[in-house]
Formats: C-alpha cells, sequence, structure tokens
C-alpha cells in the first residue's frame, strides 16, 4: 500500500501494481471522456461529501460517480471521485493512508467534537509550554483505540448515529483500532494549536482532538480541518468545483 514516511507529508513511491495514475484527471485539462476517471476534488466548506458528488452529476452529465473517503461538512481538502467505470477500484483508494493539518481550540468542548455544534463546557486553560503540548501527543501515536463521536455516520441497530445525536441520545459505539503515524504540533496562538495527521482509513480526527483536550485535562474540540493528501494525491493538484466547471461549460460551449 502507497504510504507517507515519517516526515511532514512526504510519501514513498508508490508500487506499480498501484499506480493508476493513467486514469487521474488533474487540472488544467478535463478528460476526453468519463468512461473510467479518477477525479480529484478540493472539496469546499459547508458541503457534505455527497453533495460533492451530485454537483458532479450535473456538471459531467454522468450518473455513476462515488467518492473514496467522506469529509465532514466543516472540512476542506481532498476528495477522490470515482467516474464511470473506476467506481470498481473504490477500495483501493479508502485504504490508502491520509494527510490532515487543521485547528484544535482547547479549553472548550463540543457534543459534536468540532465546530458544528455549541460549547457545552469551557474551562481555563493554564499556560502549557509548547514542549509540553508536544509531548502530550505520544500516547496517540501508533496503534490506537477511537470511539467514533457520536455525531457520525456509523449505524448503531440500523440508524446513523447523528440521528441519536440530534434527538439528544448517547448510546454504546464500539471502540475501533486506527494507527496514527504523525501526530505534529505545528503552532499555537492562544487556545487554538495548529497540527498535521498522517493516519489510516476510519481515523476520526475530532475524536483525536477531543481525546487529546481530555488528556490534557483541559477538553478541546476542532475548528479547522482540511485533509490535504490521500496516498499520492495531493490537494494542490484537486479540482476546485468553480474551476472544473468552468473547463466543462467552455467546452460545451
Amino acid at each position: 500500500m502507497t504510504g507517507f514516511d515519517s516526515h511532514h507529508g512526504e510519501t514513498s513511491s508508490p508500487a506499480p501494481q498501484d499506480d493508476y495514475s493513467r486514469l487521474l484527471a488533474v487540472p488544467p485539462e478535463r478528460p476526453s471522456n468519463f468512461d473510467r476517471v479518477v477525479l480529484p476534488i478540493d472539496k469546499p466548506q459547508g458541503w457534505s461529501s455527497f453533495d460533492v458528488i451530485r454537483k458532479l452529476r450535473r456538471v459531467l452529465s454522468v450518473r455513476k460517480i462515488g467518492h473514496a473517503g467522506t469529509l465532514d461538512p466543516m472540512a476542506t481538502g481532498m476528495l477522490i471521485c470515482l467516474v464511470g467505470r473506476a467506481t470498481k477500484l473504490m477500495t483501493h483508494f479508502m485504504e490508502l493512508p491520509k494527510e490532515y493539518v487543521g485547528t484544535l481550540r482547547l479549553g472548550e468542548v463540543t457534543p459534536s467534537y468540532d465546530a458544528e455544534t455549541e460549547v457545552e463546557e469551557r474551562v481555563s486553560v493554564p499556560d502549557f509550554p509548547m514542549d509540553d503540548l508536544i509531548a502530550a501527543t505520544a500516547p496517540f501515536v501508533g496503534e490506537i483505540t477511537q470511539l467514533p463521536p457520536m455525531y457520525s455516520a456509523v449505524k448503531v441497530d440500523g440508524e446513523r448515529l447523528y440521528k441519536k445525536a440530534r434527538r439528544g441520545e448517547t448510546v454504546e459505539r464500539r471502540p475501533r483500532q486506527v494507527v496514527v503515524s504523525a501526530f505534529e504540533l505545528t503552532d499555537r496562538r492562544g487556545n487554538d494549536v495548529d497540527f498535521l495527521v498522517q493516519c489510516s482509513k476510519g481515523t476520526y480526527i475530532r475524536s483525536l482532538a477531543h481525546d487529546f483536550g481530555a488528556h490534557l485535562g483541559v477538553g478541546a474540540h476542532l475548528t479547522r480541518l482540511q485533509r490535504t493528501r490521500i496516498g499520492d494525491y495531493a490537494v494542490d493538484n484537486a479540482w476546485t468545483m468553480a474551476d472544473l466547471e468552468q473547463v466543462m461549460a467552455e467546452e460545451a460551449a
């Protein structure tokens, strides 16, 4: 499996059997057809991942489109969309490691573990030295156990957890094992701490922020998140929806 090395998002070379670069459609050139295309999209904030799929179906006039890994509406960044016969590669792309950058806010806890819900607990934050904060990331690197947030799409008893959460319910969730290969704190502005995370599929960055705050004894929630990379596919080489729409409109003119 294609993976990151241990330093700041650099990647190892992909194994030849994992090379789907011939299917990759990156800006500024649109593919000649959409029979079998891997389309990297820079998801805008406020859009659900399925919002992107709905928009692509209209813009590309193609019905068979899926994505390889959900991003929360608050998050931005890399969403790999698979068009036409490329949907058969879903499992391959979902298995690839992910890289994120974001910001967590110490001293505030929310039910969703991010800024999508109101702060329910607020405490004073000590003036932690940055070195102490960095040292506190150690328990969250390697193979770790996470509980999915109540505000998540995980199903329990046939119903999405977020639907139960919106009714004020809290139910038992099954812990999951994930791998965090890097959790680096890159800057601090008061109680806001910037980070970079490299991790396996299935990792909840919201849970990581929440658990990190709990470990410090002050709580935390996620205020910003961007997925910068999936395997060797970087968001710098992804389409914005506006650019893709413009190119498609120009072709149709």
